[in-house]
């Protein structure tokens, strides 16, 4: 298990679509791993997503609560991918889903 942990304060100045693109960056990290058969890289990847995921909710909590139940809602997604056996049926779903956000965020900028 890693010892990272995102930064939160630098975490808390992106906005929600930034936090949600980078958070698809680590979840397509982690499904491009099992489509190659890496899982070490899987776990990393699983792992990374998971902080930022945390980081997310952490940073929204007073903010913005409906923002955080997408988060963890999201978060329950993306662990069934791999723990619950419907990687083959969602993983381009919950890539997509993600890939939404980070469309958003560069159209921000």
């Amino acid at each position: 298990m890693s010892n990272y942990r995102m930064d939160r304060a630098h975490w808390a100045k992106l906005t929600f679509y930034e936090q949600m693109g980078n958070i698809g960056s680590e979840v397509g990290r982690a499904i491009n791993a099992r489509k190659t058969g890496k899982e070490q890289r899987v776990q990393s990847a699983i792992e990374r997503a998971l902080d930022l995921f945390s980081a997310t909710a952490e940073v929204n909590l007073t903010d913005a609560p409906n923002r955080v139940r997408e988060v963890l809602r999201a978060r329950d997604e993306f662990l069934r991918l791999f723990y619950d056996n419907t990687f083959e049926s969602d993983a381009d779903k919950i890539e997509a889903y993600f890939m939404n956000f980070a469309c958003l965020a560069r159209a921000g900028r």
